[in-house]
């Protein structure tokens, strides 16, 4: 069992050969980021990218993945606070093969919770080809030697690593009111914001997530969830963050519906994100509505007829307390 005192800034280990598969991709896309370019192959030929790519949130909770298999689920893990950073720096495309390399950068002690310690670590998920497809850097809160603090024991890595749905999901349940249109770059507005829709985190599906992506124990067990510093069943950070992409897909899609087809502005992929925050955890049942708030937009330098717009996120639970945030960037077609 590895605790706070066991990582050593400046270790550098690396683990797993995990292959990604067209269904896998297809699977995770059509669940959460149901845009052409990860869920059709003959419309994804004609995309920015030019073919069929996994999602960016895909392939953060494919690195989730095997850090908990590659340290975590040995460790005193007492979950993260969030991402300072993440970098999409390839796409994930079918017959990929993924291992993960973890850089320990820091570590320090908790001045309010003497029981834990926080560790900084740059996490790259990289391809058969030596490639790095993913930068991720955050910190992850791990109890000390000595404290009392034990992880909870079981069979969490007995399932595989492919989103299994379970058999009744929750679809978003869009805003009141009617949609506007979508805008081109040259059209968007800075400050404007807009409600995405809610999704309601079912004990079902978060066991589901957390069995393909982030099996630690307070995300797949009730019991254990009770034994945890959370207290109860709660959906992985990444289950949250993916659930905003199914609301932003969702959004997208009204909009789109009230132009001729064809006639709304295409939408790229996106570089990265910053500053996300997992605020409070997302119990079973909690309702999360989600929004979006244009932050600024500049012009590609490099693809003149597309411009990069920079998006502020945030999800709210039923009682009004924001659970979830981060800043975000996308590329956004020009008009012509």
């Amino acid at each position: 069992m590895l605790y706070f005192e066991d990582f050593v800034a400046g270790a550098v280990n690396e683990y797993g050969a995990l292959p990604v598969s067209q269904d896998d991709i297809l699977a995770f896309a059509g669940r959460f980021d149901a845009q052409d370019f990860h869920i059709d192959p003959d419309k994804a030929k004609t995309s920015f990218v030019g073919s069929l790519i996994g999602s960016g949130w895909h392939s953060c909770a494919l690195l989730m993945r095997l850090v908990a298999e590659g340290f975590l689920l040995d460790a005193t893990s007492m979950g993260s606070p969030g991402i300072e950073e993440v970098k999409w720096l390839r796409p994930v495309k079918p017959g990929d093969v993924l291992t993960l390399r973890w850089t320990v950068v820091e570590t320090k002690e908790s001045r309010s919770r003497p029981q834990m310690g926080l560790v900084k670590f740059r996490l790259e998920l990289i391809n058969q080809r030596g490639e790095p497809v993913v930068e991720q850097n955050n910190w992850i809160m791990f109890g000390r030697r000595g404290s009392g603090f034990e992880a909870a024991r079981g069979d969490w890595l007995k399932h595989s690593a492919s989103y299994e749905p379970p058999q009744a999901t929750v679809s978003v349940e869009p805003p009141a009111g009617p949609t506007a249109p979508p805008g081109f770059f040259d059209e968007l507005v800075v400050g404007e914001s807009y409600e995405l829709g809610s999704l309601v985190f079912t004990p079902e599906e978060i066991v589901a997530f957390a069995r393909s992506f982030d099996p630690q124990p307070f995300h797949m067990d009730e019991d254990a969830a009770k034994r945890s510093s959370f207290g109860s069943l709660c959906a992985s950070g990444w289950h949250t963050a993916a659930g905003w992409m199914a609301a932003m897909v969702s959004h997208r899609r009204r909009q789109e519906a009230t132009l001729a087809p064809a006639a709304a502005p295409r939408l790229g992929p996106s570089p990265g994100f910053k500053d996300l925050r997992w605020l409070k955890p997302v119990y079973a049942g909690d309702r999360i509505t989600y929004h979006s708030t244009v932050a600024d937009k500049r012009p590609s330098l490099s693809r003149p007829e597309w411009g990069l717009f920079f998006h502020h996120n945030t999800g709210v639970n039923q009682n009004g307390e924001t659970v979830f945030s981060f800043d975000g960037c996308v590329f956004i077609e020009r008009k012509r």
